[in-house]
């Protein structure tokens, strides 16, 4: 499939709009500003990009003019040649411009959001990328995951901005590992475990050894075995979970769920997924679903899905778009 030209300029011009550097950036604008006069196409394609452009703007200004707020870390992860940081970061940009131009959204289902974009590591949709990073630490993003890090000289500091990370932590006793979201932190003691971000929620899933999470102002240890849910309240009662089972998971890239709600399911599939699945929750509230789900394959997942539950109603719009419903009686 050929790339539409207009959104491989337009990609050019987010990564050129969005530069670290000063300078490059007003030299863009000057040249963005006869770029969009010279065709009404472009104009279009314009209009759909200036809207994420001022959000870029507001978070750098609120990060005191840096276009990467987390760049301090950066030195977390292995030096990049210039000339592949900048392929990548076109990559990047190319796929944010071609869901601009298919529309908000599109661009909203697929979670290239600002604070996604700048994120110091992030996986697409769909993706699993795994890094390991300069203190020896593994750290694996699967769909839709970006991440944020701090690492200096007294703490190594991990921002899950969204999504889910499987973390294996290497042994530092002067600088300690810690995890955080809106919910609270989750300070390493040696340890593996996985944590993704669900909605207004954080849920812990401790593989190995222990951690110690600090919410709503409590410390609370959590063991091998345990799963928890972090929340404003802070952290709930720990649930019995299988290690192998969750580590088979991520390595098969599956989605094991135990009497969940179907729309945080699908809300979990969603990620996973290069378009989008629309749903009402309060709708599906009465389904929960206890299955192995291939996040690989979110249509196969789907079917799985409604072959459990007959009264699903599942339509393919277009490639992009399913909209799951129940059957009216």
């Amino acid at each position: 499939m050929r790339r539409d030209p207009i959104a491989a300029q337009a990609a050019a011009w987010i990564v050129r709009l969005t530069d670290d550097d000063h300078a490059e950036r007003a030299r863009a604008h000057a040249g963005f500003s006869a770029w969009k006069l010279a065709d009404p196409r472009h104009a279009a394609a314009a209009a759909s990009m200036e809207g994420l452009l001022g959000q870029l703007g507001e978070v750098r200004a609120q990060a005191g003019g840096s276009a990467r707020p987390a760049r301090a870390a950066l030195g977390a992860v292995p030096p990049q040649k210039p000339a592949a940081k900048r392929a990548r970061r076109a990559a990047a940009a190319l796929g944010v411009a071609l869901a601009l131009l298919a529309g908000p959204a599109w661009l909203t289902a697929n979670t290239y959001q600002p604070a996604w974009l700048l994120a110091d590591l992030r996986a697409g949709a769909g993706q699993w990328h795994t890094r390991t990073l300069d203190d020896g630490s593994r750290i694996t993003l699967n769909g839709a995951t970006a991440v944020n890090l701090r690492f200096d000289a007294r703490a190594r500091t991990l921002e899950l901005v969204q999504g889910e990370i499987l973390v294996d932590v290497a042994k530092d006793g002067a600088r300690p590992f810690v995890v955080e979201t809106p919910q609270g932190s989750i300070r390493a003691l040696g340890t593996r475990f996985a944590v993704a971000r669900q909605g207004q929620a954080t849920v812990l899933s401790m593989l190995e050894s222990r951690v110690a999470v600090r919410a709503a102002g409590r410390e609370t240890i959590v063991g091998a075995g345990q799963r928890v849910r972090i929340d404003a309240a802070g952290v709930g009662a720990p649930a019995p979970i299988d290690p192998a089972s969750i580590d088979d998971a991520w390595r098969l890239h599956q989605l094991v769920v135990s009497d969940r709600p179907l729309a945080e399911v699908l809300a979990q599939l969603n990620r996973h997924r290069g378009g989008r699945i629309a749903y009402d929750p309060a709708q599906l509230a009465g389904i929960r679903v206890s299955a192995v789900l291939p996040l690989d394959d979110t249509d196969r997942a789907l079917r799985l899905l409604q072959e459990s539950f007959p009264q699903l109603r599942m339509r393919s719009v277009t490639p992009w778009l399913v909209l799951v419903d129940t059957k009216k009686e």
